[in-house]
């Protein structure tokens, strides 16, 4: 009976995997891409754009493909192929998008050469699926409507469920590189399935790459862990990476954590409590502008670096820490020495949704440390109306200290322009800090925004040696402020910091 069933409604079943496959394919490549170039809104442009543009060539080659040999055995070979050309991306993603991400391009042209050359070929393969699989359920013109819009249905619902299992369970619980082990080992599967047959060329072929595939891929997992200690974590918003390296400052053995190719994230000294990126001493600048600090708020936990540093020089004070992914503070936990501390909560959410609940004149000071990919801040972070938040939620004379990613002059200070006059509208006194004053202004380079309530100006002078460092790299030149504020409806941030990107990854250093 089963096997029945099973027979009659074949190729429904076809399309919905199939339909569900090319879905998590899709999902899954922002985490394969991220590790060499990033998953700015221009990664994800290039996936969506690049697999519908194949699916689109599938659905037409598939459609003559089956007028000309409607034959199963012809539906399971293109199925076969798919499976086989995912099993031969297994096998070369770490080479080409190495190769891609070296190569002296935009990041617009390196996205879309990854998105063609690792994802392309097999989505045309599982667009013929559909078509192909019409053809072959056609007995009667009568029924021709209904035919296609079943089977249409099935691939869409196939599709929806796939999004899902890709978001809600695959990525967290599987992996996205082991993800593509199980789509293209399914692929296979259904093509025997559709036309089973004894060993052939094209069956051997295919599971030999999915076979080297896996083995390469795992071996470079080993090889990687063993040499650098490297954990490779999917969380539910992000590939993240930790591993052992070599501060270059110090040459001192730190543990780092990144979530892009380019920029670490977070750093710990393996050998001391000392904080590793020069960015987050400038959050001490809380005791110069806001001496009485009595609660802080921080808006980006990663490693939990500077939250370990507050509870331990600010022994009296108390500290809320909003990060978005509960997975990262668990990694925080495992492999930066997080612990638990009275003074300290956490919450897991977005920042913008906490600081828009958050109590009126809570907070002495709000610090900054959110990003996105590629030197990013979530751009609803950086609005007018964010920031109107952030000032609503600090105490009369409170200070926002916020790090962010520009250059000072040139073509790649957009956003710092937007940003500076975006919290001028809010802030009576803006400042401005160089965190490595030895790099030029037209460089990309993290900057220190220090903003606060109170309309006293504010003393730049201090007794103690490291607040006095820290003062003295005040930037005291010109900022010019041409381009809009920032809002919620028009926020372009990414599009400023792709062109600050695109600049810095083609130029000498």
């Amino acid at each position: 009976m089963i096997a029945t069933l099973y027979r009659s409604y074949l190729l429904e079943i076809t399309v919905f995997v199939c339909g569900a496959l090319v879905m998590i394919f899709e999902i899954i490549g922002s985490r394969i891409v991220s590790p060499f170039i990033g998953t700015s809104t221009y990664v994800w442009t290039s996936l969506i754009g690049i697999i519908l543009g194949a699916l689109s060539l599938g659905y037409w080659l598939g459609g003559r493909l089956a007028d000309r040999r409607p034959d199963p055995k012809v539906l399971a070979s293109v199925i076969l192929i798919a499976g086989g050309l995912i099993a031969f991306t297994v096998l070369i993603k770490d080479v080409a998008l190495s190769s891609i991400a070296s190569a002296r391009l935009g990041l617009e042209i390196k996205a879309v050469l990854a998105s063609i050359l690792l994802f392309g070929p097999a989505s045309i393969c599982l667009g013929i699926v559909t078509p192909f699989a019409v053809r072959l359920k056609m007995t009667s013109l009568d029924r021709t409507g209904s035919i296609v819009g079943r089977l249409y249905a099935l691939s869409t619902i196939g599709s929806i469920t796939g999004t899902f299992a890709a978001g809600f369970f695959l990525i967290p619980f599987v992996g996205s590189v082991r993800t593509l082990y199980l789509i293209a080992g399914s692929l296979l599967i259904l093509a025997l399935l559709i036309a089973p047959v004894t060993f052939t060329t094209k069956n051997i072929a295919a599971g030999t790459l999915l076979l080297l595939g896996i083995a390469a891929s795992e071996a470079g997992i080993y090889l990687l862990r063993q040499n650098s200690d490297l954990h490779d974590i999917d969380t539910e918003y992000s590939r993240v990476q930790v591993f052992n390296s070599l501060d270059p400052a110090t040459g001192r053995p730190i543990r780092a954590l990144a979530t892009d190719p380019y920029f670490v994230q977070s750093a710990a000294f393996i050998d001391s409590n000392e904080l590793v990126l020069g960015y987050s001493r400038f959050y001490h600048l809380i005791r110069h502008f806001r001496p009485q600090f009595d609660k802080t708020l921080i808006i980006g936990g990663a490693g939990f670096s500077f939250p370990k540093e507050y509870l331990r020089v600010y022994p009296q004070a108390r500290l809320d820490v909003v990060e978005i992914d509960p997975q990262m503070t668990r990694i925080a936990r495992d492999f930066f020495g997080l612990r638990d501390d009275p003074r300290m909560t956490i919450f897991h959410e977005d920042a913008r949704m906490y600081i828009n609940r958050a109590e009126t004149g809570q907070y002495d000071a709000v610090l900054m440390d959110a990003f996105g990919s590629l030197f990013s801040v979530p751009h609803h972070l950086t609005t007018i109306e964010a920031v109107r938040e952030l000032s609503r939620i600090l105490k009369d004379d409170g200070v926002v200290v916020f790090n962010l990613g520009s250059a000072i002059t040139g073509p790649s200070n957009g956003f710092l322009q937007a940003e500076m006059r975006t919290y001028m509208e809010v802030f009576p006194q803006v400042l401005l800090f160089k965190v490595r004053p030895e790099y030029t202004d037209d460089r990309l380079q993290n900057l220190v925004i220090v903003a606060s309530k109170s309309a006293q100006q504010m003393i730049m002078t201090n007794d103690d040696p490291e607040i006095a460092d820290l003062l003295s790299q005040q930037y005291n030149g010109v900022v010019a402020l041409e381009n809009n504020i920032l809002t919620d409806d028009l926020a372009p941030v990414e599009y400023y910091n792709s062109i600050a990107q695109n600049i810095y990854l083609t130029s000498p250093r």
